[in-house]
């Protein structure tokens, strides 16, 4: 029994010392540009408890996101916070980002936003500073499908733009 208290020991143990629960702060965030309808349509999706937790510490201590009897000022929160922390630069310029609206699925929030009338992008910039203010460790994840060029970045607090030249 000796034996198998040591291999518990120097087998076991550090597994479990070593392993403990954490959470990860990750948005993904869809950009498409549509050439044919002349749209950059953006999807971003973030979990909903972290963005609630962000919109009752900016906003509103009793907001509460579900898609039963919400009251309109939800949307209100969502649009303002987004056009704060969500900004695209096409071809140098800073570009409209409309929030069309949002939707619910197990615990994600789906926010849907368009950039109109956008003939031609030789450059593109986003800057993704969605939950940066909540947590110091969120990361977004962009990934990019514009001039039938697909392409990803990772953006953190420190390196919060991504920026595509064609």
């Amino acid at each position: 029994m000796t034996h198998f208290k040591k291999l518990f020991l120097v087998l076991i143990l550090p597994v479990l010392a070593f392993t403990t629960a954490h959470k990860y702060y990750v948005s993904v965030t869809q950009i498409e540009y549509v050439k044919e309808k002349k749209s950059v349509q953006i999807i971003s999706r973030i979990f909903i408890d972290d963005f609630e937790k962000l919109l009752r510490e900016r906003y509103d201590p009793n907001v509460t996101l579900s898609s039963e009897n919400e009251p309109a000022k939800v949307d209100f929160y969502i649009e303002k916070y987004l056009a704060e922390k969500f900004q695209i630069k096409i071809n140098g310029s800073k570009s409209t980002v409309n929030f069309i609206g949002k939707e619910y699925e197990a615990d994600i929030v789906y926010c849907y936003l368009e950039i109109e009338n956008v003939s031609s992008i030789s450059s593109f910039e986003v800057t993704n500073q969605v939950l940066f203010d909540l947590y110091s460790e969120q990361q977004n994840i962009v990934r990019t499908n514009i001039n039938d060029k697909n392409k990803s970045f990772i953006l953190i607090k420190e390196n919060d733009k991504g920026l595509l030249n064609f």
